[in-house]
């Protein structure tokens, strides 16, 4: 769909292939969105109830849209001559699409006879290509775009975290016991022969804990001493101390280059597991504020409740203060015109008492004469 320099305008085409095959009596197309508003083609292949292609435009989603709403625009279709590019057929009006007219169209928009026409090129290798052009003029109610909450970050970034909680529960790193085994191993070598017992005995000190301070020292020393002995050692004690004297500087650095390297390990295993547990519990802290942010907008829909009921509250109020209003300018102007009337009457009856002392006055004159 392409919308260039006005966001009220777009345009959708659609191709139906197969359409000599067809057997169904009317088809929808995809939605498409202009100005915020969806919208899609019906088209009745072999005509609605007429012997012409029906082309109408159609609002797809009336069912999620709110009472009494209307949408005003102008719209073309055209069936596109896929031969000569330019000779289309098209046609254009402008309708009030609402809930009662959610489709608007043509129900003889060209003959089937000069649609299946094969110089016209409108079916190409069964191929009809439909296009529609749509410009919205108003929109009742004005579409409300929802903006992004601003807790949908947090929520992208703490379920991401979760995952990668769950990934390293799953994937530790655990440390084997190999300096314990060569300790042990080497330990089980060690002669017990009396007259070699004080280097053995320092030789043992030092295998179960070379990494002690000075430790190296008396390792070599009690090496030293082992190595001149001729008795009490068999050929392959000898072999394993003579090899490991040649050897010395390299396997000693060896050793406490691993326990160098182990105690990094062990520091930054300690350091990871309590990386781990702040992540953890910032996650655990997530759902704390996730929960509570839920119960806040429970609390705003039940103030936003509370607020539409006053205002409608309100707005009945006014209502009838203003049909009160109307009933006071009526009475008051009732007041005035019988007020106006009573002063007529009065003079009225003035005039009329005056009238009727003369007549009362001459009335007595007479009966005094007569009677």
């Amino acid at each position: 769909m392409d919308a260039p320099n006005d966001s009220n305008r777009g345009e959708f085409t659609w191709s139906i292939s197969n359409l000599t095959g067809l057997s169904t009596q009317k088809l929808y197309s995809d939605a498409f969105t202009v100005a915020g508003c969806k919208w899609r083609v019906l088209v009745f292949p072999k005509g609605n109830d007429t012997d012409n292609l029906s082309l109408y435009l159609d609002v797809p989603d009336i069912a999620t849209l709110p009472k009494g709403w209307t949408r005003n625009a102008k719209f073309s279709l055209s069936v596109i001559d896929q031969i000569r590019i330019g000779r289309s057929f098209k046609r254009e009006t402008q309708h009030n699409f609402t809930e009662r007219e959610e489709d608007w169209g043509y129900k003889d928009f060209i003959t089937l006879a000069e649609l299946h026409n094969p110089v016209r090129g409108y079916v190409a290798n069964g191929t009809l290509v439909i296009k529609a052009e749509v410009c919205v003029l108003t929109v009742d109610p004005p579409l409300n775009i929802q903006p992004a909450r601003p807790t949908d970050k947090f929520d992208s970034y703490f379920t991401g975290l979760e995952e990668f909680v769950s990934a390293a529960q799953t994937n530790g790193v655990s440390v084997g016991s190999s300096v314990c085994d060569q300790d042990a191993a080497l330990t089980a070598e060690i002669p017990s022969l009396e007259e070699i017992e004080k280097a053995k005995q320092s030789l043992k000190e030092c295998l179960s804990d070379l990494f002690k301070l000075n430790m190296k020292d008396r390792l070599s020393e009690a090496l030293s001493t082992l190595s001149s002995a001729r008795t009490g050692l068999s050929l392959e004690q000898q072999t394993a101390i003579e090899t490991f004297q040649a050897n010395f500087n390299d396997f000693t650095s060896d050793f406490l280059t691993f326990e160098q390297d182990n105690a990094d390990f062990e520091l930054h295993k300690l350091q990871r597991d309590q990386r781990f547990s702040a992540m953890k519990k910032s996650q655990e802290t997530h759902i704390l504020y996730k929960q509570l942010m839920d119960d806040l907008v429970k609390e705003e829909e039940e103030h936003k409740r509370k607020m539409e009921e006053a205002k409608s509250r309100r707005e009945k109020l006014l209502s009838d203060w203003e049909i009160l209003l109307v009933e006071s300018e009526e009475a008051k102007s009732g007041y005035k015109d019988e007020q106006n009337k009573v002063a007529e009457a009065e003079e009225k009856k003035r005039i009329a008492e005056e009238r009727m002392s003369r007549s009362t006055t001459a009335w007595s004159n007479l009966k005094a004469r007569f009677c």
